[in-house]
């Protein structure tokens, strides 16, 4: 059963507004990573802007390194920009300031442009130290929900595909552990035959060979040739993995601990299998399970 409700931590939305003598326009991205990441690339002068917009994110991503980005812009029309004169002469202070001491320092320093000074922060009441920001901040705000909506729709789409990739990568496994299990049923008679062989070469050529001591190193032998015991973990790995295929919420975590274990049984697998055939399985166990590997990064 395929999970309708897998999410991938790959997603983005971009949404455009105004409100409150502004323009604005919000973008949020997102790819994998190991936890929640949140960067906030945010106007620092909206009071309660950056809290709020965390609280919110974090509704609709568990993990992900998300980037969520808001540039405004007044609208045509708007106030005009008002001088603050303190912050001005204050900002004037700290560029002689700067020169000086670059020059102190055999440092030439260009001075800057009006432009460039305006644009300073408590220059001008944009950067809001004069200007009431409840107004924009709730014209903001607004707009943040539709597009976290559309965000979390795309990462709902995008687990939607990731789920119908793992769970065919997931039948490749279970028909490749049939595969193995036949392999090894048929690889017995082989093994049982040189077994005998070598055990009576070995009783031919010592005379005084302690019988039990021969059957014990004989049990050995067989104890590390058989793999039935990772054929059946692969199998319950299987049935594990269907069942996170199916289980709500944020199951990005326990299926990345489950391709471990996965590729732990295929490796001692190959290494146990002493037949070519069964080596070929377990060598093709691990190209899949490597492959989904890299589809369970995504999920959330």
């Amino acid at each position: 059963m395929v999970n309708a409700a897998l999410v991938s931590m790959t997603g983005f939305a971009a949404r455009r507004g105004q409100g409150a003598g502004y323009a604005w326009a919000w973008e949020i991205r997102s790819v994998n990573g190991k936890g929640l990441d949140l960067r906030l690339r945010l106007p620092d002068w909206i009071e309660g802007l950056e809290p709020a917009a965390r609280t919110a994110v974090a509704k609709v991503a568990a993990r992900g390194n998300v980037t969520l980005s808001l540039k405004l812009q007044r609208e045509e029309g708007a106030d005009a920009l008002r001088v603050n004169p303190a912050g001005l002469d204050a900002a004037l202070s700290a560029l002689l300031l700067v020169k000086a001491r670059a020059h102190a320092q055999g440092l030439a320093v260009t001075d800057p442009g009006m432009a460039d000074i305006l644009g300073l922060r408590g220059v001008t009441d944009l950067g809001g130290e004069t200007e009431d920001s409840k107004p924009l901040l709730d014209a903001i705000l607004a707009d943040l929900d539709p597009l976290l909506a559309d965000f979390a729709g795309m990462r709902v789409a995008e687990g939607s595909a990731l789920a119908s990739v793992i769970a065919g990568q997931i039948d490749r496994i279970a028909a490749l552990t049939e595969e193995a299990r036949a392999a090894a049923d048929a690889r017995r008679p082989e093994m049982e035959a040189t077994l005998n062989a070598n055990l009576t070469r070995v009783l031919a050529g010592t005379a005084d060979a302690d019988p039990q001591r021969v059957a014990q190193e004989l049990a050995l032998i067989i104890v590390k040739a058989d793999v039935s015991e990772e054929i059946d973990r692969l199998a319950a790995h299987v049935g594990a993995a269907r069942a996170l295929l199916a289980e709500p919420g944020a199951v990005g975590r326990k299926f990345d601990f489950l391709m471990q274990e996965f590729m732990r049984e295929a490796n001692t697998l190959c290494s146990k299998s002493g037949n070519a055939a069964l080596t070929r399985i377990g060598l093709d166990l691990k190209t899949v399970i490597d492959q989904m590997r890299e589809q369970v990064q995504n999920v959330e």
